[in-house]
């Protein structure tokens, strides 16, 4: 049986909150800190604040008992044996990563200093980072035996990000030393060890006892790199699928059909190779930036993240072309949107690139009506309702008398809708998708023109503009 650690965990957003819930389903004892007073009531209530499976149902279970909220970190910091910073690192005008709250995080945590402590950096950060944490307790006059600094960043995927954190590709971990490594070691042993997954009650996964996910040990620049580098690659193979879509669209190919010959070779896989209109959310766009900043502090001429870069911007551009080809003219159309958030499963509209396409139809002068299963109250603070902007109750409510239907975010119930009641809510029945979220064939069945990602269109024989393809 692997001992329970104290552990203090410094932020309670996404990763924060996971962290922390999860390291308690593991047997560990967590303090989660945040200045925010009013998030710490939240969730000392019950209150998960963000859209994430399996995470009302641990809360629950552990509130209060083996995780507790507070605001004192300085109480959490004598407490604790390990100490993992998880506040947010936005990206600045430059495209630098912000750690102004990394760098308060750690003069705080010196403060309270007295006895050793492993200080672990869970925030997705540029390389270098644990230098300078290391520097700043130092200079708040921390003794240097006092303390380690460790990397250790998270792989997660919001709307899933519990699964993944409990059942992990990998568990990366920097130290520089044998003393910190084995504090990590031990906190993530009920999943290496493979003792978590003999549980009744644990969250199902693709790990077991006769599999468990791989401790891996690098130095701390490493570990640094491996989180930026990662989140850089898929970020590529999006906007990849992406370039090759729009070479499908012109040579009258199916992109599926390619991404489909690509994934089949293990050197390239299948993930991350469905086209749409381009990635979004907390990581991606902050992190390319942030990589391709640090790349040329450095001197190393990374200009492929531009174009990475690049090409997501114009993909967007390129679904609103699509949408004015179906429709001629914009202005004064209604539109009915399907999805808000950033990707299917999540709140979360950081960066979304629906959000960005709802401006952009307004700014046509569009009328919108849009519906997501979990974002709309998100939206609704950065785009309040207005004569050209309503949030409706559903799909359906959504497509009521519009022009045309766009899809922007891949949620499964979207894909599950009926089409035969769709076809007659429309003003028109027409379809832009995407997400690819539909079989083109069955959609000109059904009686729609239907426009998808890197796919020919398709339209029902009764169709004019059929006539005309």
């Amino acid at each position: 049986m692997s001992k329970a650690i104290q552990i203090a965990v410094v932020g309670s957003g996404y990763v924060g909150l996971v962290a922390a819930v999860c390291f308690a389903e593991m047997g560990h004892d967590v303090i989660c800190v945040d200045n925010d007073e009013r998030k710490v009531a939240a969730l000392q209530g019950g209150d998960t604040l963000i859209h994430e499976s399996y995470l009302p149902e641990l809360l629950e279970r552990y509130r209060n008992t083996k995780v507790r909220f507070m605001t004192d970190l300085a109480e959490a910091t004598r407490s604790c044996e390990a100490i993992f910073i998880a506040v947010g690192t936005p990206q600045s005008e430059t495209g630098d990563a912000d750690l102004s709250y990394v760098e308060a995080v750690a003069c705080e945590i010196a403060r309270s200093l007295t006895t050793y402590k492993v200080i672990v950096e869970k925030s997705t950060v540029p390389v270098y980072t644990n230098e300078w944490i290391r520097r700043a307790i130092e200079r708040n006059g921390v003794a240097r035996e006092l303390f380690d600094v460790v990397s250790n960043p998270e792989f997660l995927r919001e709307g899933t990000a519990v699964a993944d954190f409990l059942h992990p590709d990998r568990i990366v971990v920097g130290a520089n030393n044998d003393r910190a490594a084995a504090v990590l070691s031990d906190i993530y042993a009920p999943l290496t060890g493979g003792s978590y997954y003999q549980r009744a009650d644990a969250i199902a996964g693709p790990c077991s006892a006769v599999e468990p996910p791989q401790l891996l040990l690098t130095s701390t620049k490493s570990a640094e790199i491996i989180k930026h580098a990662s989140n850089a690659f898929l970020a590529l193979k999006i906007s990849f699928i992406n370039a090759v879509s729009n070479l499908c669209e012109a040579a009258d190919a199916n992109v599926e059909q390619v991404a489909k010959g690509m994934g089949l070779d293990s050197r390239i896989g299948p993930k991350f190779l469905r086209p749409g209109i381009g990635y979004g959310g907390s990581c991606f766009p902050k992190d390319v930036a942030a990589f391709r900043s640090v790349a040329e502090q450095l001197g190393i001429d990374f200009n492929l993240l531009t174009e990475v870069e690049k090409i997501n911007a114009q993909q967007k551009k390129r679904f609103l072309s699509k949408v004015r080809s179906a429709l001629w003219t914009l202005r004064g159309k209604r539109i009915g949107v399907l999805g808000l958030a950033f990707k299917g499963e999540t709140d979360d509209i950081r960066e979304s690139p629906a959000i960005e396409l709802v401006q952009m139809l307004m700014a046509e002068g569009c009328s919108i009506v849009a519906y997501d299963p979990a974002a709309m109250k998100r939206t609704a603070e950065v785009l309040p309702e207005s004569p050209q902007l309503r949030y409706a109750l559903d799909s359906y409510a959504a497509a009521d008398d519009a022009d045309a239907l766009v899809i922007l975010t891949d949620w499964a119930e979207f894909a599950a809708l009926d089409l035969d009641r769709l076809n007659k809510t429309l003003r028109y029945p027409i379809m832009i998708d995407g997400r690819n979220l539909f079989d083109p064939q069955i959609m000109a069945e059904r009686g729609f023109t239907y426009i998808s990602t890197g796919r020919p269109a398709t339209y029902p024989v009764r169709d004019p503009l059929a006539a005309e393809a």
